[in-house]
């Protein structure tokens, strides 16, 4: 038992250890950049930020991009040119994970001040293009940052929608804020502790059995939150509502 205790102890403060001293490990975002530093003639950039760690490509994150590619299709409709532009909010491997995770406590803060800066040098030398923040879940909060620290004489140019934004990041008051929450069904969204807690106990059992199991299941898809899934059928009246009242002058 106190081998057992001992192995425990020091685990924790190994673990501990690597938390702290990690080095941190942020994307390049070259695609990112390249998009911004290229000349093209859409008047809208949507920029595509996943829920999770952040790091899902637009190909292959089946939650949200169908929302990103609506918005686009809406945009059109309205006569709108658009180009998409993936976000990375952390690199794919073990000491992203860990950026990301103490990038969480500070609500994406260093992060979001960059994007915002990258954000507000874009227009200053492309007058008349506007911008359009999308995010999912943690996306959610990762945008709300970035929308607070857009300056005053550009908020006009900057919109976001976010979907699923959790409870502890507080709504940012702002007319160019589309805040989706299913309507308040989403117990992430409305902070409903019960079921989070519940989900949070299942989760390591699914994903034991998934492996059991031979399926490709990863732990992130097995912290499966009822209501926190969104789809483009359901959430396009509001999305195509606030995008005609934005931009639909533009």
């Amino acid at each position: 038992m106190k081998k057992f205790k001992k192995i425990i102890f020091i685990s924790v403060i190994l673990s501990s250890l690597i938390f702290l001293l990690a080095p941190a490990d942020f994307p390049e975002n070259f695609r990112f950049q390249q998009i911004l530093d290229s000349t093209f003639p859409q008047e809208i950039i949507i920029i595509f930020n996943s829920g999770g760690w952040g790091n899902t490509p637009l190909e292959k994150a089946e939650d949200f991009t169908p929302i990103v590619k609506g918005i686009q299709e809406t945009l059109n409709e309205l006569g709108l040119n658009s180009i998409i532009a993936p976000y990375e909010r952390t690199k794919d491997n073990f000491f992203g994970k860990i950026t990301s995770v103490k990038e969480m406590r500070q609500s994406f803060r260093p992060q979001a001040e960059k994007l915002a800066e990258e954000i507000e040098e874009y227009l200053k030398q492309n007058s008349g293009k506007k911008i359009i923040i999308t995010g999912l879940s943690n996306g959610g909060t990762f945008v709300n940052e970035t929308m607070e620290k857009i300056s005053e004489d550009l908020k006009n140019d900057v919109f976001a929608i976010e979907a699923g934004t959790p409870f502890w990041e507080k709504p940012l008051n702002s007319e160019n804020v589309l805040s989706l929450d299913n309507e308040g069904r989403d117990p992430l969204s409305k902070g409903e502790m019960r079921i989070l807690i519940l989900t949070l106990i299942k989760a390591p059992f699914k994903w034991v059995w998934a492996k059991i199991s031979s399926k490709n299941l990863t732990f992130s898809q097995a912290i499966y939150i009822p209501g926190h899934e969104y789809q483009w059928d359901k959430v396009s009246p509001e999305i195509n509502s606030f995008l005609r009242e934005k931009l639909n002058a533009f």
